[in-house]
């Protein structure tokens, strides 16, 4: 048979089997690299940080692009463009976002909910440093139709779950292990948050405190490096420039520190509201569509019908809120206005995320707070002339104190509003707010939005790892096996079963623990229960007490290893 390939085909064959052969080599070369190597973690690092930095920055651009189509300009003119289109536009088209919302979280992912920040942290506490990556895809794809539709929320959670994804893919390439794909999955969380704020202190610290929650030296190295390659990326596309441009504040007299401490306070309660807002709107969410019987589909749209209907008299809800925000910080809203404003936006964000549209909470955080220090601003300029500065000023700590509030987050939200706003002049208020807001909403909250959703969703994060790692034990990993020489006797195994002291093949320390200490005893059967009802259980082996308890010990020195190391 005659070769049908071309003589210039021919002449390149030799040149492009070699090319293949060395890019084989390569990729074998790679998988044999150790990801735990502190030397190859840094250079990881680097290519996780760029690579997520241009993700972001796409992710970024795209934002305002749909938001041109939709509403014909971007989200720092938003509110004034949309409240001049005609009513049925701004009704409908949150509408029609949450169609396309819906259609895609009930194409990607397994219960129509967009994922965020909270399943990032759950992944590094127990899901080996890796997110479902088809998830996450979906997920990104529902919050950029949110947020060019209308959708009351933020671009950092998406950010952070894209970064997640990334480092996700990373980490199953380099077959690297839990600890390395939780550093991994770090430096990708650091990138996201650098390259979508062009903030790179606040981008690595809050990898580390909110993200991974513990600030390992391991880690610390290549996260930094990770979170300034996204901030260098973000810089080459958009410039050395803040999010917001304001004039510099000072503090012209101490004598100010009460009043600080008091916004924070009034801060970490307004943060609360939002928080139980948001969750009580969600349970409202799920009873009316089981009631109804919506389906999942649908519900996103629903929501959009209510943005809609808010939006047709306060347009300001529409989007991030970038040009409200900066109003507030300029001191250019009323304190009436202010205060209309920031209910107003609690409920539209209680609406985006009852719906299941997606997106983050940070950006609407930095609203309301800005909104509530510049309510809060012009009572005690009209209240104490003489003492109080500027409002603007009070909107700045504001925006600290609610951030870092809803987030858990105190040191990273102080340096993200420095960043964010370039002013770091007025760091002793902004820090003042910050602490009250944080001890305030500490006491009212499981620690933040994010552990919150978790504790929702049953798994308790809050308290560290004392109260999570159990569940990631099974029993039939301690389990001595059934006929073994140091195991329970069968008859032993069989009268507790009766007695129904007995563990399945699926529970966890987590159940086995607290029963071991109920039933006083040295050791519980394991048994797989039948599949057909009135079958017999079949007993697979016995969890004695000591092994559980050696188990559960050292897990916690491994975690405790991972997190001083």
């Amino acid at each position: 048979m005659p070769n049908s390939e071309s003589p210039v085909a021919r002449l390149f064959t030799p040149i492009r089997l070699r090319l293949w052969a060395r890019l084989r080599l390569l990729r074998v070369r790679l998988k044999q690299i150790e990801p735990t190597n502190q030397i190859v973690l840094w250079l990881i690092a680097i290519v996780v940080g760029v690579v997520t930095g241009h993700a972001i920055t796409l992710f970024r651009a795209a934002i305002p692009f749909l938001q041109t189509i939709f509403y014909g300009t971007t989200d720092e003119m938003i509110h004034t463009v949309a409240g001049a289109l005609p009513w049925y536009l701004v009704l409908l088209i949150p509408v029609l976002g949450g169609l396309i919302v819906g259609v895609i979280l009930t194409r990607f992912t397994p219960d129509g909910k967009a994922r965020g920040v909270a399943d990032v942290i759950h992944a590094a506490a127990l899901g080996g440093g890796r997110v479902n990556r088809r998830v996450g895809i979906g997920s990104a794809l529902a919050a950029l139709v949110t947020l060019s539709t209308g959708g009351s929320t933020g671009r950092e959670g998406p950010a952070v779950h894209i970064g997640a994804v990334i480092a996700s893919w990373v980490s199953d390439r380099l077959k690297a292990p839990d600890v390395a794909a939780r550093d991994i999955l770090g430096c990708a969380a650091a990138a996201a948050v650098s390259a979508s704020f062009n903030a790179p202190i606040a981008g690595a610290l809050f990898a580390l405190e909110v993200v991974l929650r513990h600030y390992a030296l391991h880690a610390f190295g290549p996260i930094v490096i990770a979170s300034v390659a996204g901030a260098v990326v973000s810089r080459i596309h958009h410039g050395n420039v803040t999010e917001y441009a304001l004039p510099v504040h000072t503090l012209g007299f101490y004598q100010e520190m009460p009043a600080f401490l008091l916004l924070g306070v009034v801060c970490g309660l307004t943060a609360v509201v939002m928080m139980r807002t948001i969750f009580f709107a969600e349970g409202i969410g799920d009873r009316v569509q089981r009631l109804l019987h919506i389906p999942r589909w649908l519900r996103p749209a629903v929501a959009g019908f209510v943005l809609g209907l808010i939006a047709l008299e306060f347009p300001h809800i529409i989007g991030v809120g970038y040009e409200t925000t900066t109003l507030a910080l300029k001191s250019e809203l009323a304190l009436t206005t202010a205060v209309i404003f920031a209910v107003v936006k609690v409920i539209a964000v209680a609406a985006t995320f009852s719906g299941h549209m997606g997106g983050g909470i940070f950006s609407p955080a930095l609203m309301l707070g800005a909104l509530t220090g510049t309510a809060f601003g012009s009572i005690a300029i009209d209240v104490f002339p003489s003492v109080a500065g500027s409002q603007g000023l009070y909107a700045l700590a504001g925006t600290g104190a609610v951030a870092a509030a809803v987030l858990g987050a105190p040191i990273s939200s102080t340096l993200i509003v420095f960043e964010l706003t370039g002013d770091w002049q007025a760091g002793i208020a902004v820090m003042v707010a910050i602490s009250s807001a944080s001890v305030v909403a500490d006491r009212l909250v499981a620690r933040s939005f994010f552990l919150t959703q978790l504790e929702r969703d049953g798994l308790k994060l809050a308290y560290g790892p004392q109260d999570y790692l159990a569940r990631t034990l099974k029993v039939t990993h301690v389990m001595r096996l059934r006929g073994a020489e140091n195991g329970a006797s069968d008859s032993a195994c069989w009268e507790l079963h009766r007695q129904g002291a007995y563990l399945r093949r699926n529970d966890t320390l987590e159940h086995a623990l607290p029963l071991l200490e109920r039933v006083k005893g040295s050791f519980l059967p394991v048994v797989d229960e039948p599949a057909e009802e009135g079958g017999e259980p079949e007993l697979l082996g016995a969890v004695f007490h000591v092994d559980a308890l050696r188990a559960y010990s050292r897990c916690l020195e491994d975690e405790l290893r991972e997190e001083h190391g």
